[in-house]
């Protein structure tokens, strides 16, 4: 299963967070509330959780005092925007296409953020197979999930809902990046 963290102050400005913390918002919090009702009697095994504030801070909402493990992990990171981490999202989406391939300055392309999410959805299985998992994360995650090519991504709106359900591959192997999810 996969959500997006819920809404943070820098959401609400409309800049582009990027590798930088962020904080929930006050509807962002109320939202994580609401994603810890609507998932807590989903099965769920563990909770994995980007390490950017706004994504732990969605996680420890939701499921605080649940005793689900609440496991952060890096590579569910955003996307690195590098030197333009923080800047206005409209200014640095207009240019998205161009970062595909291309990484920030001083950062990472759109392509380098999907592979290092992929990295992470190889090894989950090598503790988690057969179970239910939430990972909480960001655009780059649900592209990595997504299982359409990344060119067919980098126009389109994120579409944002509350929440996906997501099956890995029975046997994935080192390196391979074919997950797919569907809308749930």
């Amino acid at each position: 299963m996969f959500e997006t963290h819920a809404t943070s102050e820098d959401n609400e400005a409309g800049r582009a967070t990027g590798w930088l913390p962020g904080s929930l918002s006050a509807s962002g919090q109320a939202q994580a509330e609401d994603l810890g009702r609507r998932r807590r009697a989903d099965g769920i095994a563990a909770v994995f959780s980007s390490d950017l504030v706004r994504a732990a801070q969605t996680a420890a909402i939701a499921f605080d005092g649940t005793g689900f493990p609440i496991l952060h992990d890096w590579r569910l990171r955003e996307c690195d925007y590098g030197t333009l981490n923080g800047t206005p999202a409209a200014q640095l989406h207009v240019n998205r296409p161009q970062y595909l391939d291309q990484p920030y300055p001083g950062g990472e392309s759109w392509g380098q953020a999907v592979n290092r999410v992929s990295r992470f959805l190889d090894d989950l299985p090598l503790r988690w197979r057969g179970q239910r998992v939430l990972v909480i994360g960001h655009v780059a995650t649900r592209w990595a999930l997504n299982g359409v090519p990344l060119e067919d991504l980098i126009d389109a709106d994120f579409a944002w809902q509350p929440g996906w359900e997501c099956r890995l591959p029975e046997a994935p192997t080192a390196g391979s990046s074919d997950h797919a999810a569907t809308a749930r």
